[in-house]
């Protein structure tokens, strides 16, 4: 029998809606023999789901995705990309101190971005978006889930409409300060896992998606990410159209870099 893998997973954790429990019984009940919980810069959910993926019978592997910023004189802005960390040691010091600074800044970010939608007459509490006890991360599907229960629209994926709510310009200029790519690298290497830079294809100021500009861009950008200790890319991912999953495998096999695939789930809400 085949593997059947999917190595981009989110948690009620971070921004998804369901509990890890939930996550891997979905995962079992779909054949898939092994997962990665990768919650947005935390690690929270990992040990449940490991506990129920033992009861369950499947594998479940500790993972993580760190937002990120690259910055160099070779691009004129500096570039956002996500790199997700698998077989991480979620007992590591520095990861952890990290992550504690991280959720500060999250913090100041998500009350600036609060005040933005007030301001535009959607106006939510601190309330309406703890969706769990257990919860602590707040990221924009979250807000955008809280959005709905307030009635102010009628389903999650209206709020990133373009124009619209949280891709408005006034909310989309609240930005939170993010680690450096090769730091987030490091971090996931001293924490003994494999970095993976995640959905490359959603890459924004490198040029056009699939021109000769992005590509090349994308290249230059896998070469010095390559030199800071990436392990692998994710070339299937839902948002890849197929010809786009191939021209990565090829850069992955150019660069000698893992090939990972993940469906990036956040629950029921956002398929």
């Amino acid at each position: 029998m085949s593997n059947k893998v999917d190595y981009h997973l989110h948690t009620y954790y971070s921004d998804g809606s369901m509990s890890p429990t939930e996550i891997v019984k979905r995962a079992k009940d779909l054949e898939y023999t092994e997962i990665a919980i990768t919650d947005h810069d935390g690690i929270d959910g990992v040990k449940e789901a490991q506990i129920a993926g033992k009861a369950l019978e499947i594998s479940v592997i500790s993972g993580i995705e760190l937002a990120t910023e690259y910055e160099s004189e070779e691009f004129d802005e500096k570039i956002d990309m996500h790199i997700l960390g698998y077989r991480i040691d979620i007992k590591n010091k520095e990861l952890n101190t990290e992550l504690e600074k991280i959720k500060e800044k999250r913090k100041k970010r998500n009350d600036k971005l609060l005040k933005v939608l007030k301001d535009m007459g959607y106006e939510l509490s601190m309330e309406d978006l703890q969706l769990e006890e257990e919860q602590e991360y707040i990221g924009k599907p979250v807000i955008a889930r809280a959005l709905v229960r307030r009635g102010y629209i009628k389903s999650a994926k209206e709020a990133f409409e373009p124009g619209q709510f949280l891709e408005a310009s006034q909310a989309k200029a609240v930005k939170k300060e993010k680690i450096s790519s090769e730091y987030a690298i490091q971090l996931i290497k001293t924490a003994g896992g494999t970095a993976v830079l995640a959905h490359p294809m959603k890459i924004k100021k490198i040029g056009e998606r699939g021109t000769a500009e992005f590509y090349n861009n994308l290249d230059a950008l896998l070469r010095i990410l390559k030199k800071a200790g990436l392990k692998g890319i994710e070339c299937f991912h839902p948002a890849h159209k197929e010809e786009e999953s191939l021209h990565l495998v090829e850069l992955a096999e150019k660069y000698h870099l893992h090939i990972t695939e993940g469906s990036d789930y956040h629950g029921p809400d956002f398929e």
